[in-house]
């Protein structure tokens, strides 16, 4: 049987003919005769003389197959629904993994001193992936409500509708499981234990709109909890590098996100949501200029600390001259120019992650006293 069958108004016949399983019933065209009595048509509005709602077992097994579900469409094909799916954990928009990735590949090669473990390298880009998704997933979940009023957010998935509750939070716990079991290969208790922070951190992340004044400071912890997650794969440790790091991207986020938020600010005003573009008010600039000082300055004391040398701070350098573009972009507030100086930052990231490698690379730790070969 032919799906598109069951939703046909004209009376036209199913593909199995009369007579096979299939009755007429007003203007609803062929139905399946173990359809139910006792709710309105699904597909054509209903009826003293139309056809009935599949019995609840149809749907619990197949929503996407049948009508509708708490008022949500599940007609769509397949394809629309993948396509739905993708728009819901963000694979259209990769700048999100890549502002998670550049903070734990600069800790991967910090905590190995140049020298990561390949297969920890695979298993940490899987696992941002993978974690980014569910973030996007949970944050839609949690802002459903919200984004129906923000033009930018009316048609994502879930509050247009395409994707229900339950599906949604569904695919977060799937996504989440299949981060912890990706990590289990490592036989490392302490990175299971800090997975299980992180996991929590990316599910309270969206509910911090709702009181706290700086939002983007938890989504900071949040997305750079992969960082003492990488020492502790390499290290099983967790030292002071480790939360210098954290700290700067706490800065930085709050940096990239506070120039994300000013192009929601007056939606996020009209709804009451708070955000750091909001408690800064007409300090933003200036707060997101000393948040990157400070992300800048953390970093390069880590750096220093390990004896790097030029290529580090020509990366750090580049990445300063990056941050003071942004100044220009943002200054006036123009919104547009404050979203391309949001997505601008993955060239920031990725700057201080090739000074990390170049300087590892050209300049090398003895094996023996930790010191750099020159």
């Amino acid at each position: 049987m032919e799906r598109r069958s069951l939703s046909r108004g004209d009376g036209g016949q199913s593909p199995g003919g009369a007579g096979q399983g299939f009755r007429r019933a007003g203007d609803c065209g062929p139905i399946p005769v173990f359809w139910q009595v006792g709710a309105p048509c699904p597909v054509a509005g209903g009826g003293p003389t139309c056809h009935r709602r599949p019995g609840g077992f149809l749907i619990a097994a197949f929503p996407s197959y049948f009508g509708s579900v708490n008022g949500v469409s599940t007609t769509a094909t397949w394809r629309e629904r993948i396509d739905a799916y993708e728009k819901l954990m963000r694979l259209d928009k990769p700048i999100g993994t890549l502002l998670l990735l550049w903070p734990t590949l600069w800790a991967l090669w910090f905590s190995s001193l140049g020298q990561p473990d390949w297969r920890v390298v695979w298993i940490f880009v899987l696992g941002t992936f993978l974690m980014r998704s569910a973030g996007c997933v949970i944050n839609d979940y949690a802002d459903r409500h919200f984004d129906r009023h923000v033009h930018r957010t009316k048609d994502r998935p879930l509050t247009a509708g395409r994707v229900t509750e339950k599906e949604a939070l569904t695919l977060f716990v799937f996504l989440c499981l299949v981060s912890l079991v990706l990590i289990l290969p490592l036989k490392n208790i302490l990175v299971l234990e800090l997975s299980l922070v992180g996991a929590f951190l990316a599910a309270s992340y969206p509910f911090t709109k709702r009181f706290f004044a700086i939002p983007q400071a938890y989504l900071g912890i949040a997305f750079g909890f992969g960082i003492p997650m990488a020492y502790a794969a390499q290290m099983d440790a967790l030292p002071r590098d480790a939360w210098l790091l954290l700290l700067a991207n706490i800065f930085w986020s709050v940096a990239y996100d506070t120039e994300y938020a000013i192009v929601d600010r007056p939606y996020d005003l009209k709804i009451g949501i708070k955000t750091s573009a909001i408690t800064f008010g007409r300090y933003d600039v200036a707060a997101i200029m000393a948040c990157y000082v400070a992300t800048l300055g953390l970093i390069g004391w880590v750096g220093y600390g390990l004896l790097r040398g030029p290529w580090f701070f020509a990366g750090l350098a580049v990445a300063a001259g990056m941050a003071v573009y942004h100044y220009f972009l943002i200054r006036k507030r123009d919104l547009d120019k404050c979203f391309q100086a949001f997505m601008h930052n993955n060239w920031l990231g990725g700057a201080i992650f090739v000074g990390i490698v170049l300087d590892f690379l050209f300049r090398p730790f003895g094996p023996s006293l930790g010191l750099p070969l020159h």
